[in-house]
Formats: structure tokens, sequence, C-alpha cells
């Protein structure tokens, strides 16, 4: 815990640092849900095949979902969710002619997460 994914749109891949993206939101989690720098996860997956609205060009998006384990309040889940689409404005270079679709969701780790 926490186990962030972070989707992103293939027109991205040469503007998105990912390896510094995700040493910069490590330490975000961190403070904002109280967790170790070290259990927190991230692992990218380019996506090739997306539609915003009814266009299929010009757009690119960056969905980032922070699993975190039960408990944590509502207000603390907003505030981690706002600081990170801060930290995607300050380091995600757009691409010319492309507009960035990000958004953040922080839902609860089922109750059969397990990890080793």
């Amino acid at each position: 815990m926490p186990q962030i994914t972070v989707d992103y749109s293939g027109t991205l891949a040469e503007s998105f640092d990912r390896q510094a993206f995700a040493l910069a939101l490590h330490p975000l989690v961190v403070t904002t849900v109280n967790a170790r720098p070290e259990a927190c996860k991230t692992r990218f997956r380019k996506v090739e095949d997306f539609v915003i609205g009814a266009e299929t060009e010009g757009h690119a998006v960056l969905h980032i979902e922070i699993g975190l384990l039960h408990g944590r309040p509502d207000e603390t889940k907003i505030r981690l969710a706002d600081a990170v689409l801060a930290l995607i404005a300050a380091q995600v270079e757009p691409v010319d002619g492309v507009t960035l679709h990000s958004s953040v969701e922080i839902p609860d780790l089922d109750v059969t997460f397990r990890k080793r």
C-alpha cells in the first residue's frame, strides 16, 4: 500500500518523464496519507486507444489511481487527489496541439488485498 497505477496516452510517451513523476508523487502520497516511502509502488501503462467525446485525435489522457488501505477519511483522499492534479499540472509537459485530460481516483483496496 499505496498501489499506484498511471494510465497515460501514447502521445505523452516522449514528453512524460515517468520516473521523475513517480519520484515526486511518492513523497506527496507519504506526507498526505502517512504512509512509508517504500510502501509506494507505481506502475505505468501506456494507452494507445481511447476516445474523448466524439474525438480520437488531438487529446491525451492521464489517469492516476491510488489504492489505499481502508480507513482513510474522504477529506484526506480529496486533499491527495487535488495535490496529485497540481503535480500533473506542474510536471507533465503538454504536447503541442493536444489537450490533456487528467484525472485522479483514490479507491479503498479490497479487504482481500495482501502483500509480501
